[in-house]
């Protein structure tokens, strides 16, 4: 992951804006939760969704294929895949060991997707609002 974000047009700044905001709201299950890891994962499979929506809005705005949101939405999919291919077909419910397994799994993501955030805060010029 790059050290720094610089949007080269109003395009990229429009789609990093929306990953910021995605972002923090995707990493933990909500309170309608039902304890299992399956639907703890729920938010990062539509996490999935929206940065593919995300990615073809920019690239349907002309926004080159070398710019560094590109990146960074990958790098979304990279640091969710493991979780979700680990956890999303597990509809058993979660006993200590692996609540631990899969809080760590979350934790790891969530570390990432808040290290983008403050990429996409910094360079897009909002870092002055609230996480």
């Amino acid at each position: 992951m790059p050290g720094h974000w610089t949007p080269c047009n109003d395009a990229e700044l429009t789609a990093g804006w929306r990953l910021w905001l995605e972002l923090g709201s995707c990493t933990w299950p909500g309170p309608d939760w039902d304890g299992t890891p399956a639907e703890a994962v729920r938010g990062l499979e539509q996490l999935f969704e929206t940065c593919n929506e995300i990615l073809d809005a920019y690239r349907d705005s002309g926004g080159p294929d070398d710019a560094g949101i590109i990146g960074l939405v990958r790098s979304m999919f990279l640091a969710a895949n493991w979780t979700l291919e680990l956890w999303r077909d597990d509809t058993e419910p979660l006993d200590a060991d692996r609540a631990s397994l899969l809080h760590s799994d979350l934790a790891s993501f969530a570390d990432h997707a808040a290290a983008v955030r403050t990429l996409l805060a910094t360079g897009g010029g909002w870092s002055s609002l609230p996480a």
